[in-house]
């Protein structure tokens, strides 16, 4: 076989056409993704994992790519990044204040998308359509603009008691989910969860809390040639070396004809990559 590369492996750059564009990320080095598919693909986890933050060489990898004392002191590796609505910036606890004002003092999306059914999520403006399409969704819709993180988390805190926020991952990856109409569950929601969006507008502002009543879905087709039947995932903690015909691309999972492995998951592994 012939390497194309090696290196720290990043989650995968997505470029939004028809379908979307894909390149594998080592280092500073992107290798086209998409002309691979139909071929023999060899990913070799080369047994090291350097810290994406500090470079340290850890031998476990926490919260997709850090070292344990990174994950313990930076804020992008907090439980509020999970849990938005827990954000304790404005109690003067923030593990990195200066962080803060940059990534989640800013306006953030809350939108619907339809991966494996139907969802609601949040994202920074800047994140779009790169987070509908990490998440594999075929449809998205941005409902709702947010003036910060912690106010995006106490909206789709409300929203998630009609709808998932959770992707079926599994069923995501067996194929196209069906079309929804994503502009009707959006009307529902502004109608179901008019009280308590109300309130979070009282609380913060009309501006702080804008519905986006006129926004429009975008459509997302991926490069697969064929889906699996039944989804196996690879670990390369335990299978260092994965091999397989690759069969297309989705989300950040690569599907070969001998199994599914999400490339982010193991963001900072030192792999080779041949075909």
């Amino acid at each position: 076989m012939q390497e194309l590369g090696r290196g720290a492996l990043s989650k995968m750059s997505a470029r939004l056409e028809a379908p979307v564009q894909y390149g594998f990320r080592l280092d500073d080095t992107e290798i086209a993704a998409n002309p691979l598919i139909g071929q023999m693909l060899r990913l070799e986890y080369l047994g090291a994992i350097h810290c994406c933050h500090c470079g340290r060489k850890t031998k476990k990898s926490f919260s997709q790519g850090y070292c344990y004392p990174c994950f313990t002191k930076l804020a992008q590796c907090d439980s509020c990044i999970m849990s938005p609505e827990k954000c304790h910036y404005d109690q003067g606890t923030c593990r990195e204040p200066e962080w803060g004002e940059r990534f989640c003092m800013t306006e953030h999306l809350v939108y619907l998308a339809n991966s494996s059914g139907i969802k609601v999520g949040i994202t920074r403006g800047s994140q779009v359509p790169v987070r509908w399409i990490d998440q594999g969704a075929s449809q998205a819709l941005p409902i709702l603009r947010v003036a910060t993180r912690q106010q995006s988390g106490f909206v789709e805190d409300l929203l998630r008691s009609q709808v998932a926020d959770r992707t079926n991952w599994r069923a995501m990856l067996k194929g196209e989910a069906p079309p929804l109409d994503l502009a009707a569950t959006r009307d529902q929601l502004f109608d179901t969860c008019g009280e308590g969006l109300q309130m979070l507008q009282e609380r913060f502002g009309l501006q702080a809390i804008q519905l986006l009543t006129d926004s429009q879905p975008i459509e997302i087709s991926y490069p697969v040639d064929a889906y699996p039947t039944k989804v196996v995932s690879f670990d390369l903690d335990k299978t260092p070396v994965v091999e397989g015909t690759l069969r297309g691309i989705k989300g950040q999972y690569l599907i070969l004809d001998t199994g599914v492995i999400n490339l982010r998951k193991f963001t900072a592994y030192q792999v080779a990559i041949s075909t």
